[in-house]
């Protein structure tokens, strides 16, 4: 199994959806962030099986209309946002992707 890594800015992503769902319902936001971590922990066994879509693979959560779009390489599995595509960010190409890249939020 691969490490999953999370970037920063797709835990902020995690952050704002569960305040659009707890204005809906208060609550709902924290079913949305424990149903989207265990789409995310799935990675580690089920990474690089999903569509290719601008260069990155795209997993759509199994409870909420989001997409999780992640790199995978030998060592790790990436994911870098939640709900954008991935060229409507300031995302590193996943070629140049490492352990420390932090990409910027989508705009």
């Amino acid at each position: 199994m691969k490490p999953v890594v999370v970037l920063s800015d797709a835990a902020e992503d995690l952050e704002l959806g569960r305040g659009f769902y707890d204005s809906q319902e208060l609550g709902i936001g924290d079913c949305f962030v424990d149903s989207l971590l265990s789409d995310i922990e799935s990675l580690r066994l089920f990474h690089g099986i999903h569509k290719m879509d601008f260069g990155f693979y795209r997993m759509l959560s199994s409870r909420f209309p989001f997409g999780i779009y992640y790199c995978a390489t030998d060592m790790e599995v990436t994911k870098f946002t939640n709900g954008h595509r991935p060229e409507q960010s300031r995302h590193p190409s996943p070629s140049n992707t490492h352990e420390d890249s932090e990409p910027h939020a989508p705009q």
